[in-house]
């Protein structure tokens, strides 16, 4: 341990003090010893250091801080380097607010295209999302604070996520929502991880043992902190033996006396504490010295401008029919749609940012050189129809050469706590998309959200620009890529499938009671798409350019592959090489190729240049149930680039020496994961992959309700009381929505209706303790009275408590 004489000065109180918040954002602090407190930021994409009113849904609002592109948005340019420039960026701002530890990146796997928070993650392969991650977090800590990985592990839909269950084969875990994990620790050298608030496979994750010790401690290395999810605390002193040194946010001091009476109990030992303790110090200690410098603020306008750069890194060409982009220097256009008046530029909830400068299409307009007739906002930004608009903005259009249209999903579709209801674009868009098509038919699209969403009138469009949700200069960046200032060069880090019926986890997402059933194993995203031949809109690794490139001389060897990228057309730009791995081996059950490599090359028309990318320790391994190890297998490997997962150049062969690991499976009894096809696989057949019965996903009604059953569950409750609340609060959401208050009605589903009633507790700063909540619990199960004496007396002692302690503490200070 680094820091022995500091713990033995400790007392035990005050080494259990530091495993809890101070506050919503700061850690505990000893000023006796010298400890400050740590501030913990959210901080994704930007800063979100919160100066008044601390919450953590993004409803206050925060110090103003560049806001970057968003991690979706960022994947798509492939560029771990600039992605590392973009997090020194990043770290030095949170420098500059004094942050210690910045709560991002947020890797988790895009499993299912409504997971109401995958505009926060980068993508649905954890190869690309691990490097990118990694690049991220060397920028952030280059700083000398510290980046926070997060959600560790299988977060991966937003209803009912303080609790649900997943349940994962161990191979899938390890293969693909742990590799980004392992990549981001191992080579990013993250100082902090997260953990999520679901359960794995039966225990919740910042409690489970395989996860945070065999695993992340023992087989990673990390020697970090692990921080909760806000709220994610359940059992203290579990999390505490798995190695959870730091619970967030404060519970005012009520779970620090669970840990204490643990200890002084013999059920843990006191030494497990001291480590916890001397990993928490370490990281408050190192990312504590930046700030004995003077204070530096940051250059808003640069910052801004690093933005832009991102941005236009990120942007996707996904269509360009007759070459209607770049626009005409003497087009006459017209700009429709109210996210070119208002930028749809980032997500809602914890990672809100507020921005230092905002750029908006309509303001740059004319320093774009575009010859804009006019603009009509053509739609109601939340979804109200409204004829009259479309009317207005059709009259524009009939006037004009070319039809910029403005469209995608808005800011209460795509939030943290909400999970999409579908993968449509708003009605009213594609309405008035239909009938700007009936006066003019040359229409380019500038699509504006985080996720996938499907295009049943793509053929309707000549061209389409994907922004996604491109950070606070994101409008600018967009028209540099209209007029050809700048030539797209990204490409999708996510599949765009035809329609949300073809995903492999359609039929398993979300988990709507107990669990959430992962049965298409580790066929996710193009894995899926590419084995079981299902047609997709457009492929993972797609994006178009200004100009075209030739691939050529592949040449194979048992360190990597070099071959030779040539730009073949009349303009400047960068293609990115993607490295694809088969296995031709039929023993065990793979998906048909994955990403092993990747290359941004930027070319001169007419240039030619050599790529290499190297093979590593990913590139032919898979987790071998039986030997519970990373395995080889002896076979021979197909070896392809491609310019997306479906555009493969070119090929190649090698044969590999395996490590002689026994088959792990019964072929006869997995056909659909031999064969890929498993977008409707039988309990049976899941059941022979896991190795074990899988539990019952459904709410056990007979019960009583209990500290991890939600406020949703109320409608089953005994209590009239509690019934009635819930009839309320179900109300309270439809009103909400029908009003237009859609914000708000998200609100109370992510805070109130999927919230476990220990999260009452755990969310609000001790001002409801956990033996109240036991009354509160008393009165749902049909004990009003009873339940509410108890509720009552147990607040009474507890403020009687609070008041002693603040009697004692003004003592000690008079001394």
């Amino acid at each position: 341990m680094k820091y022995k004489d500091i713990i033995r000065e400790m007392t035990l109180e005050e080494k259990a003090s530091l495993m809890s918040g101070k506050d919503f954002w700061q850690s505990q602090n000893i000023d006796r010893l010298g400890i400050p407190s740590m501030f913990l930021a959210d901080g994704p994409h930007g800063v979100r250091k919160q100066a008044a009113a601390a919450d953590h849904l993004g409803l206050n609002e925060s110090i103003p801080a560049t806001c970057f592109p968003t991690a979706a948005t960022v994947a798509n340019s492939w560029n771990v380097e600039l992605v590392e420039k973009m997090g020194k960026y990043l770290g030095k701002e949170a420098v500059a607010q004094k942050v210690n530890v910045l709560l991002g990146p947020g890797i988790n796997m895009k499993r299912n295209p409504l997971c109401g928070r995958n505009f926060e993650y980068y993508s649905e392969d954890p190869y690309l999302a691990g490097k990118m991650a990694a690049g991220l977090i060397r920028g952030i800590q280059f700083n000398g604070i510290s980046a926070c990985v997060k959600h560790f592990a299988v977060n991966n839909q937003e209803e009912r996520r303080m609790v649900i269950d997943t349940i994962v084969d161990e191979r899938t875990l390890r293969e693909i929502y742990l590799t980004a994990f392992e990549i981001a620790v191992k080579e990013g050298k993250t100082k902090t991880v997260m953990s999520s608030y679901n359960m794995l496979n039966g225990t919740h994750t910042n409690e489970n043992m395989h996860l945070m010790r065999d695993i992340l401690r023992d087989e990673w290395g990390f020697d970090g902190v692990v921080v909760t999810d806000w709220g994610g605390n359940n059992d203290r002193v579990a999390g505490l033996l798995a190695g959870n040194e730091l619970e967030m946010p404060t519970t005012d001091g009520e779970t620090d006396k669970e840990i204490v009476e643990a200890i002084k109990s013999g059920k843990i030992q006191e030494e497990v504490l001291d480590e916890c303790v001397d990993r928490l110090l370490d990281l408050i200690f190192t990312t504590e010295k930046i700030f004995e410098k003077p204070h530096i603020d940051f250059d808003t306008k640069e910052h801004h401008q690093m933005a832009q750069k991102v941005a236009e890194e990120s942007i996707i060409l996904l269509k360009n029919e007759g070459n209607i982009l770049p626009l005409k220097k003497d087009a006459k256009v017209a700009v429709i749609g109210d996210f070119a008046e208002e930028a749809r530029y980032q997500g809602a909830g914890s990672s809100i940012v507020n921005p230092t400068i905002l750029n908006h299409t309509l303001d740059c307009l004319d320093e774009s050189g575009i010859k804009a007739i006019g603009y009509e906002p053509g739609f109601e930004r939340y979804g109200k129809k409204n004829k009259k608009k479309i009317d207005k903005a059709c009259e524009l259009a009939s006037r004009a050469d070319v039809v910029l249209l403005y469209i995608g999903l808005d800011e209460v579709t795509e939030a943290e706590g909400v999970d999409r209801e579908n993968m449509k674009i708003p009605k009213n868009q594609v309405e008035l998309l239909h009938a700007i098509y009936e006066v003019n038919r040359n229409i380019v699209v500038v699509l504006s959200c985080g996720s996938a969403v499907e295009m049943p009138w793509i053929d309707r469009v000549k061209g389409l620009v994907h922004g996604y949700l491109s950070g606070q200069a994101g409008a600018k960046a967009v028209l540099n890529v209209l007029t050809g200032k700048v030539n797209p060069s990204g490409k999708l880090a996510e599949s765009y499938p035809i329609r949300y019926e073809d995903t492999p986890s359609f039929h398993h997402f979300p988990g709507k009671e107990v669990s959430v059933e992962y049965r298409e194993g580790p066929y996710i995203g193009y894995r899926y798409y590419d084995t079981a031949n299902v047609p997709v809109l457009f492929p993972f690794g797609y994006g178009l350019s200004y100009t075209t490139f030739a691939y050529a001389d592949l040449k194979v060897s048992r360190k990597g592959v070099t071959f030779n990228i040539t730009n073949t057309g009349n303009h400047a730009g960068s293609e990115i090489a993607q490295l694809y791995v088969g296995c031709k081996s039929e023993a065990i059950f793979r998906p048909k190729k994955e990403l092993k490599g990747f290359k941004k090359v930027y070319l001169q028309p007419g240039e030619t240049k050599e790529v290499t990318i190297s093979f590593d320790d990913k590139t032919f391994r898979y987790f071998n149930v039986k030997t519970n190890q990373w395995e080889i297998e002896d076979a021979e490997y197909e070896i392809m680039i491609g310019a997306s997962s479906v555009d493969i150049r070119l090929n190649g062969n090698l044969h590999v020496e395996g490590t002689a690991a026994p088959v792990p499976y019964e072929k006869e009894k997995l056909p659909s994961y031999y064969s890929g096809k498993v977008s409707n696989v039988s309990l049976e057949e899941f059941e022979h992959l896991i190795g074990r019965k899988v539990p019952d996903p459904n709410w056990d009604r007979s019960k009583p309700l209990g500290y991890n059953d939600t406020i949703a569950q109320c409608q089953y409750a005994k209590g009239g009381f509690a019934r009635f609340a819930f009839h309320l609060i179900k109300f309270a959401h439809w009103f909400l929505r029908k009003i237009g208050k859609r914000s708000t009605a998200n609100l109370i589903i992510m805070s109130v209706y999927h919230m476990p009633f220990r999260g009452i507790s755990r969310m609000t700063g001790g001002m409801i303790n956990m033996p109240m909540l036991d009354g509160l619990l008393m009165i749902v199960n049909g004990h009003f009275f009873k339940g509410l004496n108890y509720f009552l007396k147990q607040r009474k002692l507890m403020l009687k408590e609070k008041s002693s302690l603040t009697r004692e503490t003004d003592a000690v200070k008079e001394m």
